[in-house]
């Protein structure tokens, strides 16, 4: 063992070098207890946090499962929103720790790895999952590299996401119909809780999310705009609270259409006209999506509206579904896509190409027939 204990007056000490300064050698000394055996315990353990910086974890006893715990606590807890958070915890309870977890986080290589992510593509999860669990483990990994000093080298850095068929369609995405949208409508016309949540994310395209957490402070119905900046959070046991938007670009404010102004208006009128009904009842708040008696519309509400609009009306839907169905009308009717992006809040234009490929393939088609179209009208015949 570096450094040395000894016995002064009624107490034992522990000391050790920890460098030189100014040409000097530089040595602590501190109180370790009352015997001989608690210095050497309290020198061994200051020992580890000068060499390790704090950590008392060693590489060599530490296990997959044990070090994801690890991570969890004093990364994701630490940085990452609390949907992030749910959702990283369900990854590796559910799938990192039932796989992976038995390993010695030190013999983890690229080739369980690689194998882990081809298991999950063939019992048949989605890209997005399979991404997402890749983006954990590459994540995780890297912290354990720097700044967790656990492994020296990341093994993610030599693993590849399992092919997958990158086309995107209309059906993978679930677009709807203008007229599967008025029969859903119809199934929930105005005055039903779902009404107004529909209205705003089809005229919009607005997350879950961003619907269920708008409040009429964001809503200037004169300049005909609404002001993204905040979402509803499920925190469990039917506590709800707000959060900030998936990114920086999603905080943004939207242009509206007088469609959306009327029907906003009506509703802001119907929800005075509630409160005066229900009295002292009503639960008041500042929602815009909210239920006869004010109680205001969640997420898991709309759960709930996508199950009857599955198996009642027979139409492939999630509320999600809005979303892509109001960015591929504007695609498609010729809408500036930039324009798209910014209104949808994407970081970055590729991912608004990406995510409707389908539509500017289609409009990549519509450009070259308009160019034949002219072509053949002022060229000469042979």
């Amino acid at each position: 063992m570096r450094g040395s204990v000894r016995k002064k007056g009624g107490r034992w000490y522990y000391s050790f070098e920890i460098g030189r300064i100014n040409g000097k050698r530089k040595r602590v000394e501190h109180a370790g207890g009352s015997t001989k055996s608690e210095a050497e315990t309290a020198l061994r353990k200051a020992l580890n946090e000068f060499e390790k910086c704090g950590s008392t974890i060693q590489e060599s006893n530490i296990s997959v499962s044990d070090y994801f715990d690890y991570w969890y606590k004093e990364y994701v807890l630490i940085n990452l929103k609390y949907n992030t958070q749910q959702n990283y915890k369900r990854i590796i309870d559910k799938h990192i720790k039932t796989s992976i977890g038995k390993y010695r986080l030190k013999l983890l290589n690229p080739n369980i790895l690689q194998n882990f992510l081809n298991n999950k593509r063939i019992e048949g999860y989605s890209k997005n999952s399979i991404s997402g669990f890749y983006g954990l483990l590459s994540g995780a990994l890297k912290y354990a590299v720097h700044p967790g000093q656990f492994i020296r080298e990341s093994p993610m850095i030599y693993v590849k996401m399992p092919k997958f068929n990158n086309i995107k369609n209309e059906d993978n995405l679930k677009i709807i119909t203008l007229e599967q949208f008025n029969t859903i409508v119809n199934r929930f016309p105005k005055g039903s809780n779902f009404y107004i949540p529909l209205q705003i994310a089809f005229n919009t395209g607005m997350r879950a999310a961003e619907v269920c957490g708008l409040t009429w402070d964001c809503v200037d119905l004169e300049n005909k705009t609404i002001k993204v900046e905040k979402i509803l959070i499920g925190k469990g046991k039917g506590i709800w609270e707000f959060g900030t938007p998936k990114t920086n670009s999603s905080c943004r404010t939207i242009c509206i259409g007088e469609t959306l102004v009327k029907i906003l208006s009506h509703h802001k009128t119907w929800q005075k006209q509630n409160k005066l009904k229900y009295g002292k009842y009503y639960k008041k708040s500042n929602f815009v999506c909210t239920k006869e008696n004010g109680k205001n519309i969640t997420t898991d509400s709309l759960k709930y509206l996508s199950r009857i609009v599955n198996y009642e009306l027979h139409i492939r839907f999630n509320f999600h579904s809005l979303r892509h169905t109001h960015a591929t009308m504007l695609l498609e009717s010729g809408a500036n896509i930039k324009d798209i992006q910014e209104r949808l809040g994407h970081s970055n234009l590729a991912t608004t190409m990406d995510t409707y490929s389908h539509v500017t393939k289609k409009m990549k088609n519509d450009t070259v027939d308009i160019l034949e179209n002219m072509l053949s009208k002022k060229l000469p015949t042979t």
